[in-house]
């Protein structure tokens, strides 16, 4: 990992620590948002884990849906 420096006005710097914000963790969010390629492997084993962990509730809701349909349905104007 690397150290960069970064400047910023101190009301910032105070505002993000009274705040509990951590400022180094903001700017990867940050430019994962403007970079969508940055960490792509992390992220796609994240997106993979989530699925996993989720999958019966996944199943679960898409067997609802098949069987009673979308919620809406019976409610939406023809």
């Amino acid at each position: 990992m690397s150290k960069i420096t970064l400047q910023l006005d101190d009301e910032s710097i105070a505002a993000a620590q009274e705040a509990g914000i951590d400022l180094s963790e903001l700017l990867v969010q940050a430019l994962r948002r403007r970079l969508p390629n940055l960490h792509a492997t992390d992220r796609e084993e994240a997106a993979r884990q989530w699925h996993e962990e989720n999958k019966d509730a996944i199943d679960a809701c898409n067997k609802l849906m098949e069987t009673e349909g979308l919620f809406y349905e019976r409610r939406r104007k023809r």
